[in-house]
């Protein structure tokens, strides 16, 4: 009878150990369960085309303008960026750009690219040879300082941008052979975007202070003028629907140079962006004259990988 006693109490015991084993476990389970996810700290908040295309130097915004945008798709502590690549072809030249950028926390954007002036069979009109090669190489950064384009959209606080670009050509003695001061130079410029999201209409406004020559790719001052000159330069865009965007854009240039003139450009475009990560611009671009090669107008396409 003992014996049958004392095995029905190691039986309890042990009933009790596997209990309290049981529970202990169904507790870390649930305690893991719980546990917060990390934070996705890649960029996927805005909306699409919000962050702008990649411009013909680099930094987030129209094709030949800056905005005030961050380039990406990041929000809040999120980063995000892109490749990208810009084809430009008038009658007598080509402008290709290529370039990386990254955005931090939707409030800074640093940018790398590198552009290729062809000259094509003008080059040898000019002297150089035929398809003689401007490069130069330009590191931008912007800052918002303001607003947020999307959050803001129902009120008049647009988004405001600090930024520079300094650009650094690789034909130093040629462009001094032509007129130029210096073979390098860095532009600032400051942008304010206004999205009106209820009426599908973006609208900015940059101020450039630069010495730049035909956007540096010759140079920057000259005998005109070795000063910096606030340029204006003005974006609008409609938003036909969340993935297509059509627009303008103007931007004036400083005219220092001797030997030849230089003048405003301007674009017509369209944007399309399939999802957050490409996006296609195409556009009808016009340089005015560049060098001696009078009324350089043509097309102008431009792609973008990233998130």
């Amino acid at each position: 009878m003992k014996t049958d006693v004392s095995h029905i109490h190691g039986r309890r015991r042990i009933a009790r150990h596997a209990a309290a084993l049981a529970a202990a476990l169904l507790a870390q389970g649930a305690q893991a369960q719980f546990v917060p996810p990390a934070p996705d700290r890649t960029g996927s908040g805005k909306l699409l085309l919000t962050g702008g295309v990649s411009q013909v130097e680099g930094a987030a915004g129209g094709g030949l303008v800056p905005w005030a945008v961050i380039s990406g798709y990041d929000t809040g502590n999120q980063w995000g960026g892109n490749v990208h690549a810009t084809r430009v072809r008038t009658q007598d030249f080509n402008l290709d750009t290529y370039g990386v950028a990254v955005g931090v926390n939707d409030r800074l954007e640093l940018t790398l690219s590198h552009q290729i002036f062809d000259t094509r069979a003008a080059g040898a009109a000019l002297g150089l040879g035929e398809n003689f090669k401007f490069e130069q190489d330009i590191f931008g950064a912007k800052v918002r300082l303001l607003g947020d384009a999307v959050l803001d959209s129902d009120t008049w606080m647009p988004q405001v941008s600090v930024g520079f670009q300094h650009k650094q050509n690789q034909q130093g003695d040629i462009v001094r052979a032509v007129g130029a001061r210096k073979s390098s130079g860095t532009d600032f410029y400051i942008s304010a975007t206004k999205l009106f999201l209820a009426q599908s209409i973006l609208v900015n406004g940059t101020v450039r202070m630069t010495k730049a020559n035909q956007f540096g790719l010759l140079g920057f001052g000259g005998p005109n003028g070795d000063s910096y000159k606030p340029q204006a330069e003005l974006s609008a865009a409609y938003l036909f629907r969340k993935d297509l965007a059509a627009g303008a854009e103007f931007r004036t240039k400083p005219d220092n140079l001797a030997f030849a003139r230089e003048q405003n450009a301007k674009d017509v475009f369209v944007a399309w962006a399939p999802n957050k990560h490409l996006s296609l611009t195409a556009a009808y671009v016009d340089l005015g004259d560049i060098a001696t090669f009078r009324n350089q107008h043509g097309w102008y396409l431009s792609g973008q990988a990233g998130f």
